[in-house]
């Protein structure tokens, strides 16, 4: 038996936005996909990132970074090769006032053509070698991305004390 639902009141209430993200590594040429946000971001105009978005309602994480990748990039994963390689979870961002989760997903497979599919939001779309990750870079202090690569899963948690 499911539990009774309760409901709070507006101001108690906490939304704490998901997002999901996938690091595709080409592993043969030892290089990776990387958008380059345009002058107009809400976050980070300019900054290089990886291919990322936020999960629609009652959307698996796994989902929404395979949704994303495609809406963005053009290229196809399937869910089954996303391996799990970092998750961010901020105090506070742009779009969310109550903090976010972005979990990054790793993966080596992939179909389709690098193409920057949403030009009003990102300057490039790029394949950029490992060893040349271009600045700045989202989260670029934290070294997410250098993390990813180095095939462990870890936690940042930027603007908690």
């Amino acid at each position: 038996m499911a539990p009774p639902e309760v409901s709070l009141p507006p101001a108690t209430r906490s939304m704490t936005l998901l997002a999901a993200a996938v690091l595709v590594h080409d592993l043969a040429a030892e290089r990776v996909v990387l958008l380059q946000r345009g002058p107009k971001a809400k976050f980070a105009p300019g900054h290089w990132d990886l291919p990322v978005g936020k999960s629609d309602p009652g959307e698996p994480v796994t989902v929404t970074a395979v949704r994303e990748l495609r809406e963005e990039t053009n290229l196809v994963v399937d869910p089954a090769d996303l391996r799990l390689a970092h998750v961010v979870h901020g105090a506070h961002g742009v779009e969310s006032s109550n903090g976010f989760v972005t979990v990054i997903f790793t993966t080596h497979r992939w179909s389709g053509t690098l193409r920057n599919l949403e030009p009003e939001k990102h300057s490039r779309a790029e394949w950029v070698a490992v060893a040349a990750i271009p600045e700045p870079l989202v989260f670029g202090e934290e070294r997410v991305i250098h993390r990813c690569l180095a095939g462990v899963p870890d936690i940042t948690l930027p603007g908690w004390a």
